[in-house]
């Protein structure tokens, strides 16, 4: 923690009445959890402000968490906007932040865009929650952690970290258990998170049986329009079978396209291997083991598969005393 930023996030959270906190378009658990969770934080500290978080388009998954606030344009004039696990500003869900009369981003992804008038980011962090979470429990005179918060805090940083599998450290377990303390019913939060309907395991079987494997070891599946009509599922039940290909001996990168309307998503995930650097090429980004990207055809997939399994040839060479 860098104590003495968080200190100038606090003084400025003390200066403003208005605080509307806002994370990225296409949201995940982290970015929602991390909003809510730091509305209801600093609705705890500071009862006498009005504090709002800003959004929409919950995905299917996350539809038990409630909704988001409305916010009124002219409440920005005055207002401090806090930006939460988005890396650029053009991707910050509600462009009206900019009308704020100051700007403060809290994130965990590689620094690309320092859009605010402070600028917090801790890349090494496995969810942007755990800072939130690491804001509270090292400043509890101020900063007052409640059970709602706990909660929204601890399934963002469940779903960031893959269930505490990726990107995780002693630092972000005792946050967990932090958060936990508050009295928070996990087992019903990952029953909310990952109970799925049977269609969803239907695909599932498709998926194991149709995946490929590049010549060097890359694993992916293509999933298209015809196959998400087949088995009834949603562009976010076909996006989050990506991980089904994460234990594949020798498949250290593993891809998923998802066909939409007009383009096809891509979900690159990885061991060891920096894959953002190729996402960065397809108008995408994100972690160094967990971005997305943007194609507009299965030749353009095609050419992606190729640039990471170069990748991954190269990371073999090179690390031959570890296969």
């Amino acid at each position: 923690m860098d104590r003495e930023i968080v200190e100038r996030i606090i003084n400025k959270i003390k200066e403003y009445d208005t605080i509307i906190i806002h994370r990225h378009i296409r949201p995940d658990g982290d970015a929602i959890g991390t909003s809510l969770g730091l509305r209801d934080g600093l609705r705890e500290s500071f009862p006498n402000k009005n504090i709002y978080s800003v959004g929409a388009d919950l995905p299917d998954y996350l539809s038990f968490v409630g909704e988001e606030d409305v916010v009124q344009d002219e409440l920005y004039e005055n207002a401090l906007a806090i930006v939460v696990d988005t890396a650029v500003a053009d991707r910050v869900y509600d462009q009206r932040f900019l009308k704020a009369k100051e700007i403060i981003k809290i994130d965990h992804h590689i620094v690309v865009d320092s859009y605010g008038v402070i600028n917090y980011v801790q890349e090494k962090y496995g969810s942007c929650s755990q800072i939130i979470a690491e804001m509270f429990y090292e400043f509890p005179d101020v900063l007052k952690m409640n059970k709602s918060a706990a909660r929204y805090l601890l399934l963002a940083m469940i779903t960031d970290t893959g269930r505490f599998k990726f990107t995780i450290d002693g630092g972000g377990l005792r946050m967990a258990a932090f958060l936990v303390d508050f009295g928070i019913d996990v087992e019903m939060l990952y029953a909310n998170l990952y109970t799925k309907d049977k269609e969803v395991y239907k695909l599932t079987g498709w998926v194991y049986d149709n995946f490929e494997i590049s010549e060097n070891g890359v694993a992916y599946i293509k999933i298209t329009k015809d196959i998400k009509k087949k088995y009834h599922v949603s562009n976010e039940d076909a996006s989050n079978t990506v991980n089904l290909l994460d234990s594949i001996r020798g498949s250290m990168i593993w891809l998923l396209f998802n066909e939409q309307d007009e383009e096809i998503r891509v979900r690159l995930r990885s061991r060891f291997i920096e894959v953002d650097k190729i996402a960065n090429n397809y108008k995408g980004g994100g972690h160094a083991n967990a971005a997305g990207a943007t194609v507009y055809s299965f030749e353009e997939a095609d050419q992606l598969i190729l640039e990471c399994d170069q990748l991954l040839k190269e990371y073999k060479e090179n690390n031959k005393d570890k296969f």
